[in-house]
């Protein structure tokens, strides 16, 4: 027995196999069946020559398959890859080489993209279709590059569990694109992640986790429904899903997001939890929410993670459900969970999320000295994490050394998000270091901005950037998604944001855009908004 994913997931099998696990639609797989399929493909792998440390990629939406692919991967001890699946030639053509994928498997509705880009990769030889969760009648050729067909590679293998045994040290990597630069892959050891994102460590208490707490906890009561939004080839819908695996809960998965349709599935199946990715989730979902009819009573808790929940969306959230508890979370690819902050109205009206810092999270000045999480009232320092951290960046020693430092004896993990101290362990977070803007030597964090402008009843979604400024170095400029039916102002938006903001902090510039460029997981992508403001690319 090991601190595995694999082995936490047979735990959970074994402690409550007729519970129903996924959800998709209106198909439900309880623990055995989704235990069963998972065997099957992994003795088909195995079949093909795959085990141990081999790099299998994962190219799909949301769906079962994607639950099983993604177990039967780790029950191998191979490292599942996760595939973005809005990438384009390139960008898949990058990612196949870097994480030297030597099997993929993907959504028949990928088969065209697939096609072009497996011949210029060697060791890449086994590609499995699954059927697509959005369109199952799709009938794309796969025999130009030698697809198996789903149902093709389970017929006739083995359901049984009789893999050998695993380690605590078997990896598990992460491919973050962040907000910046080229995808790279984090790699962690097995009980690291399930230590920092898979409830190896009880967020709100700050306790540690033993190996069989969470299936007896799961045999012990009633199974939870949950209902990650976000796509699972995101680290933080993943490691969601397992956590809910791992404890015996029902998960359920939406091929792709739909405001009206997410609130259907609330209503009809009783969710108690909603996983979500800050405003790009939170605002069309409370929209909808206001303008429609649903019953929602069953909405215990509603958290968000990875983006900005802003303090207006927030408002609108607490009036419509005045008794669900609401968390923000802040972490990252390359941390893990760093802290989780009950919300409500008393702590939402500074810049950014509050939170409690989580077991082994500190906040570091610049002289990489800790400091006082209750005492330094008012320091703004990096976030940092000791203990449970990830090995390094695969293939990136340079960016590793650059992420993960050894201080005074002690290895951190510090990605770049900056924080404010506000005493008793809580910290306001500030925004990630590489998108701040210096202008004039003041520092600007885009979130801070955003945050507020967000209020303005004319902006309905903003990212906030820095550009070349020939007098003062950078200056603040603003890529606006206008509500219908309105025209956002400069001048108006500045006067808007005085009484929240200093002077050098309120956007010199805007461009406004039908939509703001996001990332599939609805997290701000940057570059794309820096491009469209300086005429890189046409304003869409």
């Amino acid at each position: 027995m090991a601190l595995n994913i694999a082995d936490l997931f047979e735990h959970a099998v074994d402690a409550v196999p007729d519970r129903h696990a996924i959800q998709v639609d209106d198909r439900k797989v309880d623990y055995n069946e989704l235990e069963a399929d998972a065997n099957r493909l992994a003795h088909f792998l195995q079949s093909q020559g795959i085990g141990v440390g081999d790099h299998v990629g994962v190219y799909a939406k949301n769906g079962v398959e994607h639950v099983v692919a993604l177990l039967a991967i780790f029950k191998l001890r191979a490292i599942a890859v996760n595939v973005n699946y809005r990438y384009v030639e390139g960008e898949l053509n990058y990612l196949f080489d870097n994480a030297d994928l030597v099997a993929l498997i993907h959504e028949r509705t990928y088969t065209p993209l697939v096609s072009v880009c497996a011949g210029q990769h060697d060791q890449l030889q086994t590609f499995v279709v699954m059927p697509d969760s959005t369109d199952p009648a799709s009938d794309a050729d796969v025999s130009s590059y030698g697809g198996v067909l789903w149902a093709d590679a389970l017929v006739g293998q083995s359901a049984e569990r009789d893999f050998g045994p695993r380690s605590n040290d078997d990896l598990y990597i992460v491919y973050t694109g962040g907000t910046t630069g080229y995808p790279k892959g984090v790699m962690w050891r097995h009980e690291d992640f399930w230590r920092v994102l898979g409830g190896g460590i009880d967020f709100m208490a700050g306790t540690r986790l033993a190996e069989f707490d969470q299936s007896e906890q799961a045999a012990a009561n009633d199974s939870m429904v949950t209902f990650p939004l976000s796509p699972l080839m995101h680290g933080g819908a993943q490691a969601a899903m397992l956590m809910h695996l791992f404890a015996g809960h029902l998960t359920i998965l939406a091929p792709r997001f739909d405001a009206s349709e997410i609130w259907k599935i609330v209503e009809r199946e009783g969710v108690q939890l909603i996983f979500m990715t800050g405003d790009a989730m939170a605002r069309p979902l409370i929209e909808e929410f206001e303008h429609g009819s649903y019953d929602a009573g069953s909405l215990v808790a509603v958290a968000s993670s990875a983006a900005i929940f802003s303090r207006p969306v927030k408002e609108r959230w607490m009036a419509a459900f005045p008794d669900t508890f609401f968390t923000d979370s802040v972490g990252a690819s390359e941390t893990g969970f760093q802290g989780t902050g009950l919300q409500d109205k008393d702590n939402i009206m500074g810049e950014g999320a509050v939170i409690s810092l989580g077991l082994e999270s500190v906040v570091l000045d610049e002289d990489n000295s800790v400091l006082d999480a209750h005492g330094d009232v008012g320091a703004v320092g990096r976030l940092a994490r000791s203990g449970s951290v990830p090995v390094g960046y695969y293939k990136d020693p340079e960016k590793s050394a650059r992420t993960f430092l050894e201080i005074d004896g002690t290895r951190y993990s510090i990605p770049g998000d900056f924080v404010r101290i506000e005493g008793e362990n809580k910290v306001t977070l500030l925004g990630r270091g590489s998108n701040c803007i210096n202008t004039g030597g003041e520092k600007v964090y885009p979130e801070e901005v955003e945050n507020s402008l967000k209020g303005h009843p004319d902006v309905f979604d903003v990212l906030v950037i820095g550009i070349s400024d020939e007098q003062f170095g950078q200056k603040v400029a603003a890529v606006i998604q206008p509500r219908e039916g309105t025209t956002p102002d400069l001048e108006n938006l500045r006067d808007f944001l005085r009484g929240s903001l200093s002077g050098y902090k309120l956007p010199r510039a805007i461009t406004v855009v039908n939509e703001i460029p996001r990332h599939a997981t609805g997290k701000a992508n940057y570059p794309e908004a820096k491009k469209l403001v300086t005429g890189t690319v046409a304003v869409p």
